[in-house]
């Protein structure tokens, strides 16, 4: 975002100041909403890995998938890959994408800007993510509608479980995002700093490989990462086998690690350039 775009926020009809009044929080988080996905629609390597990486790692992961014990766990293809993919929107569309644009955000003197107006700390951070997390929120629909027909899943027995999960997965991956930040320097560094987070999540949370059809010790300490939760919360939503008291342990764990990179947001993240 260049100070032009800056100062298309600050000047935009109804949001303060190109009128010479406060305005409220919807004015201003649609303002900064609208500079942020016009941005996103410029950035063709951004756009690439918001719309397309979640479709291509589903499609690459189809016959390792297709030759896994998964019948005798009550799963199939369809309901692993489903899963999986919107694991993989939470991780491409909306952690890697909303880290490099908080970063260079910061980089161009934008944010350090934007806190010297109205917009509040947290309508800067929840404006700069809106625009990937209801990409996202797009993208699952449309998983969740065609991809159940042509994998044959059908739609999610316990709808619920699935919202709970998405919800609390776009919580922690924007907030991992943010708290990414802290320890990325520029726009290039994002794609390194990143790759910890994705590498550890797509391996050990159940995207690719269920935690169902692992050992039991394994599986045990593998619920433990961040989006295990998140992804255990979706797979039973679509078989329907979720009961209270696993729902309620992965909601601990997710909102535990949600509130983890909170504090980190708080006390590592920059508003100013990195030297």
């Amino acid at each position: 975002m260049s100070v032009a775009d800056v100062k298309a926020v600050e000047q935009e009809p109804g949001t303060g100041a190109g009128t010479g009044a406060r305005t409220g929080t919807r004015e201003r988080l649609a303002a900064l909403f609208r500079a942020e996905l016009i941005l996103l629609g410029r950035n063709r390597t951004a756009l690439f890995m918001t719309l397309l990486m979640p479709l291509i790692m589903a499609f690459a992961m189809r016959q390792a998938v297709s030759s896994m014990p998964l019948q005798a766990n009550g799963l199939s293809v369809g309901t692993v890959l489903l899963p999986g993919t919107i694991g993989f929107v939470l991780l491409f569309a909306v952690y890697s994408s909303v880290t490099g644009s908080l970063v260079t955000r910061r980089e161009e003197l934008v944010l350090k800007r934007l806190r010297c107006g109205e917009l509040s700390d947290r309508e800067i951070l929840a404006g700069s993510a809106l625009p990937a997390v209801l990409l996202g929120v797009a993208q699952i629909v449309l998983l969740a509608v065609l991809g159940g027909f042509f994998l044959e899943a059908g739609p999610p027995r316990a709808p619920h479980l699935v919202v709970l999960g998405v919800l609390l997965g776009m919580l922690i991956a924007v907030a991992m995002a943010a708290a990414s930040t802290g320890i990325t320097k520029s726009a290039e560094a994002a794609q390194l700093t990143t790759m910890p987070f994705v590498f550890v999540s797509m391996a050990g949370s159940g995207m690719i490989v269920p935690l169902d059809i692992l050992p039991d010790k394994i599986a045990d300490i593998l619920e433990l990462l961040p989006l295990s939760p998140v992804m255990g919360l979706v797979r039973d939503g679509w078989i329907g086998q979720g009961d209270l008291t696993e729902t309620l342990k992965r909601l601990v764990i997710a909102l535990v690690w949600a509130g983890l990179a909170v504090f980190a947001v708080r006390r590592w993240f920059r508003w100013e350039p990195r030297h």
